[in-house]
């Protein structure tokens, strides 16, 4: 076989292939469908990666960034590059079906054939939409709400209603679900429309104080330190140490101990049961009451010092004016 007859075979095929794919055929359509599959998922899964190596890089600056308010602005572009994947992953399937609209669509005149093959998927397109659809819309609809109003952002960590005992850190968030991370390590998808409201606990703590009332201010203090140092501490226990900020006097035999530390919502008990009842064990074996170093049974509460400027304005206790003396 010389030169020649191989490059008439050559063109022979050339021409082939070329009127197989320019004539409309079944076959002609799975090959466009599966590569017009092919090359967008590979474009969405590289692009995705990007994205994700940018959010990592950015989770990482906001965990180590001390400025509340920067950490906060960088939780902001994560939570925004999160929901980026998603519209780009849209975007993607749009462009890959109107191509496939494209190719598979003659331009020459419909006919019978393309007729009957638009009635169909038609019909395909109504059904599905009552349907998938309709469920989609609705959860994008709520989703992008929910961050244009800046309901919670990536990092937060909040509870949900009107589930019952479901809160934890939000992982991911996007058009459509919110991935949640709770305090056992289960991983829950939540769809956006079936949030009804959110509770957001601000810096992902909550500020507990603790009023001991004891007979002497030294021998207190002391008490109160040593069960201090059994308390463990870590990311998910105290989110820092229970710390001794005040001692007011009341009278001689009475001193006011405050004791402030910030938990992990869902761990309050720590404070408010765990340390109250190894405070009240101090006078355990202590049979006097006159001998007793607690005089009182220990106040837990909530000291948040932010709801208590707000709550000053919310609050308002008429002032009593003093009654004027008469002098006779």
């Amino acid at each position: 076989m010389n030169s020649s007859d191989q490059d008439q075979i050559f063109h022979t095929v050339l021409l082939e292939v070329r009127d197989f794919f320019a004539e409309p055929n079944a076959l002609r359509s799975v090959l466009i469908m599966i590569g017009c599959i092919v090359v967008a998922i590979w474009i969405s899964k590289y692009i995705a990666r990007a994205i994700i190596h940018v959010a990592q890089n950015i989770a990482i600056r906001s965990d180590n960034e001390s400025d509340e308010v920067k950490a906060q602005r960088y939780r902001e572009l994560e939570t925004y590059l999160s929901i980026a994947i998603a519209v780009v992953r849209t975007a993607i399937v749009v462009v890959t079906a109107y191509v496939l609209w494209r190719l598979l669509s003659p331009a020459s005149g419909l006919g019978m054939t393309s007729g009957i093959a638009a009635v169909g998927a038609s019909a395909f397109f109504i059904v599905f939409a009552g349907q998938s659809l309709g469920m989609v819309i609705r959860d994008v609809t709520t989703g992008a709400m929910m961050i244009a109003e800046k309901w919670y952002t990536i990092g937060d960590f909040v509870k949900i209603e009107p589930f019952i005992d479901l809160s934890g850190v939000v992982e991911r968030m996007t058009l459509r679900s919110t991935k949640i991370r709770t305090l056992s390590g289960e991983v829950v998808w939540v769809h956006n429309q079936q949030i009804q409201a959110v509770h957001v606990s601000p810096k992902g703590v909550r500020t507990m104080a603790v009023d001991v009332f004891v007979r002497d201010r030294a021998r207190g203090e002391r008490a109160i330190e040593a069960i201090i140092n059994t308390i463990p501490t870590g990311a998910t226990m105290l989110a820092s140490p229970l710390k001794i900020t005040y001692a007011e006097r009341w009278n001689d035999d009475l001193w006011r101990i405050s004791v402030i530390g910030q938990t992990l919502p869902g761990r309050e008990w720590l404070i408010e049961k765990n340390f109250v009842q190894m405070v009240e064990d101090i006078d355990r074996d202590v049979k006097t009451p006159a001998e007793r170093l607690i005089v009182h049974t220990p106040i837990a509460r909530f000291a948040d010092g932010e709801v208590e400027r707000k709550f000053r304005r919310a609050v308002r206790v008429s002032k009593r004016k003093k009654p004027s003396k008469k002098h006779k």
